[in-house]
């Protein structure tokens, strides 16, 4: 239990409430602390979001299935980021895409009734869970935006334009395996793989297993 209060110390949106608190609420069961396992699925499309969630540690992905049948990975989350902060009070509280922990994940659970003690009786916290939630939505919405109206050509190359610049290099050095890029962007590894071989053959890049090299006709074009 001293590891999991050391790991909610490092939260800004737990440090309001104090740790006999927390304790209390563990102990009384208003509150809960689940662990899961690499690739454990958090919440199903579908299912109801009766409770806030706050990652103490791990990460946290939401993914969708499109209609071709490619797993898409729409946004992260790590430690200190919630889930359900602005679902469970929606008139259709149900998550619409699958939530799965990526690795080893430790969640702080707060059910409804608790919650909203905490929002009339812990100020300090309602503020540090509205600033959260606004930022956050918006920010998930243009992120599902984004990937949803996008060809595979725009988004590989919007992912080279970001490495290009994080890296500040033309010759970028993959951190995943095509397997995970081609999850990131939302398509097969297949068709990842034929779009990369046209881009070759177009003379925009030429790439192996571990590097991407952004040829001139690329880099001129963006």
């Amino acid at each position: 239990m001293k590891k999991y209060f050391e790991l909610m110390r490092e939260i800004d949106l737990i440090k309001s409430i104090k740790p006999q608190e927390i304790d209390s609420y563990l102990t009384e069961g208003s509150c809960k602390i689940t662990q899961y396992g690499k690739n454990n699925i958090v919440h199903f499309v579908g299912e109801v979001c009766s409770k806030l969630e706050i990652i103490l540690s791990g990460k946290v992905v939401i993914e969708r299935i499109d209609e071709s049948g490619n797993l898409m990975t729409i946004a992260e989350f790590f430690g200190g980021d919630v889930l359900g902060g602005n679902l469970m009070f929606s008139k259709n509280p149900y998550y619409p895409m699958t939530v799965t922990a990526k690795e080893a994940t430790l969640i702080l659970e707060i059910n409804k009734d608790r919650l909203f003690s905490l929002f009339s009786d812990n100020h300090e916290f309602l503020k540090s869970y509205l600033e959260y939630v606004s930022d956050h939505t918006v920010i998930l919405g243009d992120r599902i935006k984004h990937y949803v109206n996008r060809t595979i050509r725009e988004s590989i190359v919007s992912y080279l334009d970001y490495e290009c610049k994080k890296q500040n290099s033309n010759i970028i050095k993959l951190s995943m395996t095509k397997k995970a890029l081609a999850e990131r962007i939302g398509v097969q590894r297949t068709s990842l793989s034929r779009e990369l071989a046209k881009m070759r053959a177009e003379g925009l890049i030429e790439f192996d297993s571990v590097s991407i090299k952004l040829l001139h006709n690329f880099l001129n074009k963006h």
